[in-house]
């Protein structure tokens, strides 16, 4: 199936792909970057009591009178709250997070008093209901504190620990092959010395496996294939019983030694097939069983670009994420590019004084690209050219990576 725009790629993944159906209850610690699986209403109320945000006085506010003195009596500390009633006319010393004792109503700050042994002076009488954090202003037991799809960060674990929550319900974690393809690959580690001519390293394995540290997943890099179309339906078909994704690069074009496309369309379905994008036009979404494969271009600018565009897609929909979002920031071009008008192209750039500097060329096999720049720039479809101080669309790999 060929689709026309990346919406269109994105929506189909959305409606498409299902996330994973198990669901098991984690340590908070061990929650963090996975999808919380349902809602989680607040247990208790925060603040729990009213309490103050400064060190100062609480006392009764229709107690000041015209020369503003009140009698010192006792402390409201953090954790050793004043006991009983706080009478007419005195004021009792309290420190940060400390419970507002009961008779008061507005807290003054140390800096705008001044002490005379057993009385204090205010300098500046604030106003009623100053200095005091109400219980229940950050959230009531029974509201929702965080909703089911939402991907687990820091600040959540923080919110649940106060709420009284130490485990939560989230997703088991993905399970992830990746696939290179092509004989002319080599790998690093395999002793045979330099490439031969002919030969080249394969960096996309190892660059999908460092882009999937930063999700839920169990990551497994699997052999490199040749460019054999019955290995390629054998490797698939065993590895589409293992895995909830395979990510595979290469074999997914037209020429006569790519074989992932039409091992999926055998063994599988393709849910769609090239998209109107570069880098990375001939990509592919299919499925083997309960397998879903993200068939990649080969080039690893391809490779990076398609995933920060449908990968994240792919993976947020297994782990049971909300559909994840581009960080878009607008900023004018800093020199002019063209390309094909019926293509949305996603130019490697840097930002330097304000403005994005497209890297000196654009070809999908260059790494040193990718290392120069910072983001992506979305140039639109319906348009060819664009000049210095064309306004378009930056999107950092800080964004789009994660």
């Amino acid at each position: 199936m060929s689709i026309n725009h990346l919406s269109d790629a994105l929506a189909l993944i959305a409606a498409r792909v299902q996330p994973v159906a198990e669901i098991e209850r984690v340590r908070l610690t061990d929650a963090i970057g996975r999808a919380l699986a349902a809602d989680i209403p607040a247990a208790l109320t925060l603040p729990p009591f009213d309490n103050t945000g400064v060190d100062g006085w609480a006392f009764r506010h229709g107690d000041v009178g015209p020369d503003a003195k009140l009698q010192i009596v006792g402390e409201s500390a953090a954790g050793i709250p004043f006991t009983g009633t706080l009478p007419a006319g005195r004021t009792t010393r309290i420190s940060t997070g400390a419970v507002i004792p009961n008779g008061a109503d507005t807290v003054v700050m140390q800096e705008d008093c001044t002490r005379d042994g057993d009385i204090l002076v205010l300098n500046t009488v604030p106003k009623h209901g100053a200095n005091i954090r109400k219980s229940g202003e950050d959230i009531r037991a029974g509201d929702l504190a965080l909703g089911a799809g939402r991907r687990l960060a820091p600040q959540d674990l923080a919110l649940l620990l106060s709420l009284g929550e130490s485990h939560a319900p989230v997703r088991r974690k993905l399970r992830v092959g990746i696939i290179s393809t092509g004989t002319e690959l080599r790998t690093l580690d395999d002793g045979k010395g330099p490439p031969q001519e002919g030969q080249i390293f394969d960096s996309n394995r190892p660059m999908l496996a460092a882009l999937l540290q930063r999700w839920p997943v169990e990551a497994t890099t699997l052999p490199i294939l040749t460019d054999d179309r019955a290995a390629t339906e054998r490797a698939l078909l065993d590895a589409s019983k293992t895995f909830d994704l395979l990510l595979t690069t290469g074999g997914v074009s037209v020429g006569d030694h790519d074989h992932v496309r039409p091992s999926v369309e055998t063994l599988g379905e393709i849910l769609f097939w090239r998209i109107a994008i570069r880098p990375g036009r001939p990509v592919l979404l299919g499925r083997i069983g309960n397998a879903h494969i993200l068939g990649l271009p080969g080039n690893p600018v391809s490779v990076a670009v398609i995933f920060a565009l449908l990968g994240r897609a792919v993976l947020s929909a297994l782990a049971g994420f909300d559909a994840p979002r581009f960080v878009r920031i607008p900023v004018q071009l800093a020199n002019a590019h063209t390309k094909p008008a019926r293509l949305n192209e996603f130019v490697r750039a840097r930002i330097e004084d304000g403005r994005a500097t497209l890297y000196r060329a654009q070809g999908s096999n260059l790494l040193t690209s990718l290392a120069w720049s910072d983001g992506l720039c979305d140039l639109p479809a319906g348009r060819d050219s664009f000049a210095p101080g064309d306004v378009v669309d930056f999107l950092p790999f800080g964004g789009i990576f994660d």
